[in-house]
């Protein structure tokens, strides 16, 4: 497999875990302040806020923008590395 192919994948595979520790952090009172929190909602929110904005508004209290978020994730980084499969 090609560095880049790696190189991709990793970088898909850290965002992927990223949205999945924010999603457990909304489960429990934390300080947004702390550096390592920071963090993870500075790298997160530039990928969930459009897929917020495209949900309807419901009655649930329940945000499922994260999870279409790494579906869609998900098949973008495919194709990128069929992309990229394809080239070498």
């Amino acid at each position: 497999m090609p560095m880049l192919a790696v190189v991709v994948r990793v970088a898909f595979e850290v965002l992927n875990w990223l949205i999945i520790a924010r999603i457990f952090l909304s489960w429990f009172p934390h300080n947004p302040y702390q550096p390592i929190i920071r963090f993870i909602y500075e790298i997160t929110e530039p990928v969930l806020a459009p897929f917020r904005r495209l949900m309807p508004r419901s009655s649930i209290p329940v945000d499922f923008s994260p999870v279409i978020a790494v579906l869609v994730l998900q098949l973008i980084e495919r194709m990128i590395l069929s992309f990229i499969l394809h080239l070498w």
